[in-house]
Parts: C-alpha cells; sequence; structure tokens
C-alpha cells in the first residue's frame, strides 16, 4: 500500500466557444506581451485567429512563432527562445498539438534560463521558474496541456529527449472541442490513439495510483466510445468525449507516467522521424499483450473498459481479447504497421533497442524489459505487418 502526492496546479477550462477566452484568461495574468507559438498548417486553417482576436481585444500584444515541425526540434525552440527574449515576451500561448506545446513549454523555460537547451534536459534541470504559459489543444491525442514534460528531438542526434519538471507543467489548459472540427482523419486516429496509448500505459505501469487509475479508466472508456465515430462521422458529442478523453489520459499519464509503448515509440520516432501517434499505435497491441502475465487483473480491466464482453472468459482470455482490439482499431483506423512504413529496417532493431534501455520510462513498464525483450519486440511488431 504506497502512498500517494498528487498537485495539479493547472487551471483546466474546458467548453465549446472557449478558445474565444483567451485573451481575457491571459490578461488575468497581468500578461503584457505574449508568444503564440504554432505550426503553419494551424495557422493557415485559420485556427489561431480567433486567438489573435480575442487577445487583441484585451490590448494584449502579440508576436507568432509558427515553424514547430512534428516531433519538434531543439533548434526551433531555441530560435524562438531567442526571439521571445528579444522581443521581451513574458507569456506564452501554445496553439496546436504536442508538438506545440511541448515546443512552448521548452520556450517558457528558455526565457528565464537562459544558456544552451541542454541546461534544462532530463529531470529536475529546470532552475528558474518559467514565465506563465497556456495551452490550447487543437487534437485529442496528446495531453502535453496538463503534463510537466515536453518532449524533444535533438536535430542533430536524430534522438529524443525531454525536459522534465513540474516547473514546466502549465499554468492554464484552454480547451475547446470545437477546434476539432475539420481535422483530417488521419490525425483524429493518429492522436486518438496516442491518448488510448497514454491511458492504457498509465493504468498498467508500476507508478500508477488511485488517483491515476480513475483518470485512466475513465479515458479509456472515452475514448473507445468516441475515437471510431468521431473519425468516421465527426458528430459534436463525440469531438467532446474524444477531448475529454485525452485530457483525462493526460492526467493519469502526467501524474502515474508512460512505458516501453512509448520508447519503442520514440526510439523510431527519434531516428525516421515517424508520427508520434503512429508509432504509438503500431507498438501498443503487442506491448499490451507482453505485459498481461505481469498483472492480469488489471490489462483484464483495461481490456473490460475498451468493451470487451467477458462471458466465458477467464481473465487472462479477456485481457488478451484486449490486445485483439486495439489491432482492430488500428485497422479500422487505416493506421499502418511497421513494415508497411517502408523505411524501417530490422538490422537496426538492435541499435534502436539501446535507444529504448536509456528511456527513462522504460523501468515504468508493468513487466521487466530489457535490450533482448526490446528487440524481440520490434521484431514480433515487424512480423505482425
Amino acid at each position: 500500500m504506497k502512498g500517494v502526492s498528487f498537485n495539479l496546479s493547472t487551471r483546466i477550462e474546458f467548453g465549446n466557444g472557449y478558445v474565444d477566452r483567451a485573451g481575457e484568461l491571459v490578461k488575468e495574468q497581468g500578461a503584457q506581451k505574449v508568444m503564440i507559438v504554432t505550426d503553419e498548417g494551424i495557422r493557415r486553417a485559420g485556427i489561431t485567429e480567433r486567438v489573435e482576436a480575442s487577445l487583441k481585444k484585451a490590448k494584449i500584444s502579440y508576436v507568432i512563432f509558427d515553424q514547430i515541425m512534428p516531433n519538434p526540434r531543439d533548434i526551433h525552440c531555441v530560435e524562438a527562445g531567442n526571439i521571445a527574449i528579444a522581443e521581451q515576451v513574458d507569456f506564452v500561448l501554445a496553439v496546436g498539438g504536442g508538438s506545440s506545446m511541448d515546443s512552448a513549454k521548452a520556450i517558457a523555460c528558455l526565457v528565464t534560463n537562459q544558456g544552451p537547451i541542454a541546461n534544462i534536459l532530463k529531470p529536475n534541470k529546470v532552475k528558474e521558474k518559467p514565465i506563465p504559459l497556456m495551452c490550447i489543444p487543437t487534437t485529442a491525442g496528446t495531453g502535453s496541456e496538463v503534463t510537466s514534460f515536453a518532449v524533444l528531438t535533438l536535430d542533430a542526434e536524430k534522438k529524443k529527449t525531454c525536459i522534465f519538471d513540474d516547473k514546466i507543467r502549465p499554468d492554464i489548459a484552454l480547451l475547446d472541442p470545437q477546434l476539432l472540427k475539420g481535422l483530417p482523419q488521419g490525425i483524429i486516429a493518429s492522436t486518438g490513439v496516442d491518448a488510448l496509448t497514454h491511458a492504457l500505459e498509465a493504468y498498467t505501469c508500476k507508478c500508477a495510483s488511485p488517483i491515476t487509475d480513475a483518470f485512466a479508466l475513465a479515458a479509456i472508456k472515452l475514448i473507445a466510445a468516441n475515437l471510431r465515430n468521431m473519425m468516421y462521422q465527426k458528430g459534436d458529442e463525440h469531438a467532446y468525449g474524444m477531448m475529454m478523453g485525452s485530457l483525462l489520459a493526460g492526467l493519469a499519464f502526467g501524474f502515474s507516467d508512460i512505458a516501453s509503448v512509448h520508447c519503442l515509440a520514440e526510439a523510431i520516432g527519434g531516428y525516421y522521424d515517424t508520427p508520434h501517434g503512429v508509432a504509438n499505435a503500431i507498438f501498443l497491441p503487442v506491448v499490451f499483450e507482453y505485459n498481461i502475465p505481469a498483472d492480469v487483473k488489471k490489462h483484464r480491466d483495461a481490456a473490460l473498459a475498451l468493451g470487451i464482453d467477458p462471458t466465458g472468459k477467464s481473465d487472462r482470455e479477456i485481457a488478451q481479447c484486449g490486445a485483439q482490439w486495439i489491432r482492430q482499431l488500428s485497422k479500422d483506423l487505416e493506421i499502418p504497421s511497421l513494415r508497411s512504413l517502408g523505411y524501417v529496417e530490422p538490422d537496426k532493431f538492435d541499435m534502436l533497442a539501446e535507444v529504448c534501455m536509456v528511456n527513462v520510462s522504460t523501468p515504468s513498464n508493468a513487466r521487466p524489459v530489457n535490450k533482448e525483450k526490446y528487440i524481440e519486440l520490434f521484431q514480433k511488431t515487424y512480423e505482425e505487418g
């Protein structure tokens, strides 16, 4: 019976049309000049326009940095941080998916922790509190709007690393389900399975607690009930359910951890630039299945939350059906397999397994995993494709 610590410092504002409140919320924080951190696609789609309008209404000046890429690069965070310092920015506002939000966390850090970005990487390296940060997610996937870490790609090394410190948890998470309207189906699919991965790993990993379990199970149920419908029907209620599911999954893994699915996904994401949600979806069923023996009851409960009918089945059989459910989900959502990506080379599995082994979340996996096991997981996933 282990103890639990829980301190949610992020203010959460959730509701349809809430994006128009961005300016008033920033003004409440006493900000004078804002940097909007986003990507070119979000800006071209006009999604930042409502945020800009609300800032103008609140008479708050702003600059925009829109060079964020998927699997965000350290070099762009440094560039934006230098601009923010030169422009005397005192508030950062992220609009976008996980890449924009993770980058915004780094940028807010660099304003107050000036120097090489290496100084703030790895756990608890942020000395000075970052300038205030608001995150407005435009996908239902990452949960980064409520977490205390930011995953970045070291551009020169083609490896992922992270900032991991409670100081970088956003001050405000502003979630508007209406922003999910019109998302491409591929983005809905990959970010949705990303959120499901967060919830499943948070629930089954070694760092789980009763509080994170509650968030995780609620998230699993919401995502399982709404993801397919959101992708193919796009009804307002499904967008609402998915955004709430993503938020709850973020709360779950943000105070628990992720595990080997992410270790595998981040390895190929750093080396091959594979989209993060796609990579998680590729490895999720194989790792879920591998972990069942470590905690049959928890994997059974997760499968029940996915909607598996338990009639006439043992706990292990229910859990195994959960793995099959996840496989079918990826097929329904047209997620590519590891083999079908076309660029992942089996002769790189040894090197990629070494990358997995140095990932800080490897010890959190429900079942012990070493380099040889990671190679086996890569191989099994590849063979299934």
